[in-house]
């Protein structure tokens, strides 16, 4: 005779009995609360055709007997690892970093384990083992922190079979992205010095390639070509402060320069010591606004302008995304994959050498 979803009598309850040397089982359960191993099966996931009468006995003799699920049985009644995978590629920059953390904390509070894969190189033959490696040991679901647009298109040749989102690459119409909005946060800078009467305003750009770089590059070209300013030939560093040192050390030798937009905080950086060690006050001589909001940006002297990226929705969105995929279970994420940003005005910014501010 087939069991149904619950066991039809009220579930006996039985004291605690003694396990010493033994770690209780799912047949222990079943017995002490007087239902039968589907049963325990079937609360273990959450079926829905469980009384709560039975529900709450089985979860009473779990209590009872200390009994923890372990999670190669949960994965053979369910059919799934609730292990995730995560890629992840230039993983000690603040950005990448900050979503991974957000993902692995949201990842915990649903349940799930996540296994990470931080990749030096983002060629096709890397990417591919990566992936299987991620189908070998079961991931139920994969999220991709791939901001060079070669990554995406490694990704999108590797044949990964399990549900994908990326973050920070617009691979193709039927994978979910999740990304920062570089290209209103771009505008957001460049109008902000344009508004305290500067001329114009340069560009310390991240590398090429690179998904939000590129795409803050054109908002800030966009933008100056939409006020009529002039648009001077940007820079391109590789996101580190030095690289905004060695950039920042030209601009400094420019009196012509009295505004700077940089691709990120790092950079930003390296162009306050720059323009400190050359004798070039900021926001006196030259105003100077970052991108991403690190935790050090308040405590810059002076503190710097910036556009801050919620870098924890981001990853939170990102895995929430992901499960839905999944199974369509958890909350839904909000309509469309991009995260709002916001101009954080500090002490960086300011009219150029001889104007008053303005609003």
């Amino acid at each position: 005779m087939t069991p149904s979803a619950d066991d039809g009598p009220t579930p006996r309850r039985r004291g605690r009995r003694s396990f010493a040397g033994t770690r209780p089982v799912m047949a222990d359960v079943a017995r002490v609360a007087g239902v039968s191993k589907q049963t325990v099966s079937r609360v273990l996931n959450d079926h829905p055709a469980v009384r709560p009468a039975t529900r709450e006995a089985v979860l009473e003799a779990m209590r009872t007997l200390g009994y923890r699920p372990s999670r190669s049985a949960r994965s053979l009644a369910s059919g799934r690892t609730r292990m995730l995978g995560v890629i992840s590629f230039d993983a000690a920059r603040y950005g990448p970093a900050s979503a991974l953390t957000a993902i692995n904390t949201a990842a915990q509070k649903a349940g799930y384990l996540v296994s990470s894969i931080a990749l030096d190189t983002a060629d096709r033959g890397t990417v591919t083992e990566a992936v299987h490696r991620l189908s070998a040991e079961g991931a139920d679901g994969v999220i991709a922190i791939a901001p060079q647009r070669w990554v995406g298109r490694a990704l999108a040749e590797a044949d990964l079979t399990t549900p994908l989102v990326v973050l920070d690459n617009a691979l193709a119409d039927d994978i979910p992205l999740v990304t920062g909005d570089s290209r209103t946060g771009a505008r957001k800078a460049t109008e902000h010095l344009l508004g305290l009467g500067h001329r114009t305003v340069r560009h310390l750009a991240g590398p090429a390639g690179w998904f939000s770089a590129d795409q803050r590059l054109a908002a800030w070209r966009a933008t100056l070509e939409a006020a009529g300013a002039e648009v001077p030939e940007p820079l391109a560093g590789d996101w580190s402060a030095d690289s905004g040192y060695d950039l920042g050390r030209r601009l400094a030798r420019d009196p012509e320069v009295t505004a700077v937009f940089v691709s990120n905080d790092q950079m930003a950086l390296g162009l306050l010591h720059a323009l400190h060690e050359a004798g070039r006050s900021v926001p006196g001589d030259v105003s100077v606004v970052g991108y991403d909001d690190i935790p050090e940006a308040a405590h810059l002297l002076p503190p710097l302008t910036t556009v801050r990226t919620d870098f924890a929705e981001i990853g939170t969105r990102s895995l929430r995304l992901l499960l839905h995929r999944i199974d369509g279970s958890g909350e839904p994420p909000p309509a469309g994959p991009v995260v709002p940003v916001d101009l954080v005005v500090r002490r960086s910014s300011g009219p150029p050498p001889g104007r008053s501010s303005r609003a």
